[in-house]
């Protein structure tokens, strides 16, 4: 009778369990829905990215596809918002204008590749003038590529597309258009998005707060405290990871994921190592495969979650392997899941320097010179520039460290010395550079 009541005891304890989980599941989904809600809301008060759109422009009326891709929640939405105003000051009427979001309740019945199409067709059919179609999240239905392609060839229209995948392209996609696509790589807000548009005119104040939020839209168009932005951050994330990784990607093991990416987190602006990702996780009395972790960081890859970036030779002017770094598409989600972003303050930086550099459309690798290394390689073109990254030069050593290594390259390309010191130390026509001027400063 006893062992009875106590096995009853355990059932209750464990559907209480459940119950809390679920209760949390909602309240989770309650909040990641109204933050949405509170954003969409917020467009009438869009922050006009003017650094994409001059990208954009070119191709706006063409007959191409214009793709959009970037992480989760980093405003590749609102740019959707932003080129349909631009289409508009051109005297394009709203019922051209066809707009399709698949993570919306609203696109609840276009669930296959039939409907969708009929869907356009019926929009398009009665229409004499070009239309335009916009897709949002459009990896949300299954085969996409099929019906994209059929509304290039068979409509006269102008096609904006969105993903949060960094292989959109890939596959199919490349087949069926063969050149017919130009993608554009969203980012979250740059420092220089975040001061321009900020109310306050403190600089210090702003990039402090920069280095701790990051710069997802979201956090800078409504105000919001500290405790409610780390939450929002912390949503984000968890969205990221079940939607746009383990799902997608059919993964079970979701609390195993999640501590492989807070190591990845932890160590941004290091070497990547699957050993050393091993030893933390047995320590953790965890055991994973090699091969299990390198699938994890491409998942993680593929959502724009995170960056791998390999090293180059500037002597032999080969990359090499197995000698990336691990960047992070926004330091705010570290911040707000990991912690500690100003103690790790020059991890930061070097974060931060370097997605300035990618929103840039520049290339970037890690140099190695003669064993010594160089934090970025930055190539746009015949344009390149090498950059360093320290948080104060405050001893002579680490002077001789960050600038020895630039004198050794014989090229005349610009070279910056990037820290927080407010005396220029810079030498050789190396540049030292605030990182705060080197994030507002107009070209390199």
């Amino acid at each position: 009778m006893v062992h009875y009541k106590n096995i009853l005891a355990k059932v209750r304890c464990i559907e209480k369990a459940r119950r809390i989980e679920k209760a949390r599941r909602i309240e989770k989904a309650r909040r990641i829905e109204k933050a949405r809600r509170i954003e969409k809301e917020q467009c009438i008060e869009m922050i006009k990215r003017e650094s994409y759109l001059s990208r954009i422009r070119p191709f706006i009326g063409r007959d191409i596809i214009k793709v959009l891709t970037g992480i989760r929640r980093c405003g590749k939405s609102v740019m959707l918002e932003l080129i349909k105003d631009e289409l508009k000051g051109q005297g394009i009427t709203e019922n051209q204008i066809l707009s399709v979001n698949f993570e919306s309740r609203k696109a609840g019945h276009l669930t296959s590749l039939e409907e969708t199409y009929a869907h356009v067709r019926s929009f398009a059919a009665n229409r004499k003038e070009k239309v335009y179609l916009f897709f949002d999240e459009v990896q949300e239905l299954t085969g996409w590529e099929k019906m994209v392609n059929s509304c290039l060839v068979d409509f006269d229209s102008d096609i904006y597309i969105t993903g949060s995948n960094a292989k959109l392209l890939s596959g199919e996609l490349a087949t069926y258009l063969g050149g017919r696509y130009v993608e554009f790589c969203i980012f979250p807000f740059s420092f220089r998005e975040v001061f321009e548009n900020s109310p306050d005119t403190d600089i210090n104040h702003v990039f402090q707060t920069y280095l701790t939020r990051g710069g997802m839209p979201f956090l800078y168009q409504v105000p919001i405290d500290e405790r409610s932005a780390m939450q929002y951050l912390n949503d984000v994330h968890d969205s990221i990871i079940i939607k746009d990784i383990a799902t997608r990607n059919k993964i079970r093991n979701i609390e195993l994921l999640k501590r492989v990416i807070l190591y990845l987190m932890a160590n941004v602006g290091q070497t990547f190592s699957a050993k050393s990702i091993s030893k933390f996780l047995k320590n953790e009395q965890r055991r994973v495969s090699t091969e299990t972790i390198y699938n994890y960081i491409d998942y993680c890859t593929e959502a724009c979650f995170i960056h791998m970036v390999p090293r180059e030779d500037l002597t032999g002017k080969k990359i090499l392997q197995f000698h990336e770094k691990i960047f992070i598409t926004d330091h705010g989600m570290r911040e707000a899941i990991y912690g500690n972003n100003l103690r790790d303050i020059n991890q930061i930086l070097e974060n931060i320097v370097f997605m300035e550099l990618l929103r840039r459309g520049y290339q970037v690798h890690v140099g190695k010179k003669n064993n010594r290394e160089v934090d970025f390689v930055a190539s746009l073109g015949k344009e390149k520039v090498y950059v360093q990254v320290a948080y104060l030069l405050a001893t002579g050593e680490t002077v001789e460290r960050e600038f020895s290594v630039l004198e050794m390259i014989p090229d005349n390309y610009p070279k910056y010395v990037v820290s927080m010191d407010e005396v220029d130390r810079g030498r050789s026509g190396i540049r030292n550079v605030h990182v705060r001027d080197f994030l507002l400063q107009e070209k390199y």
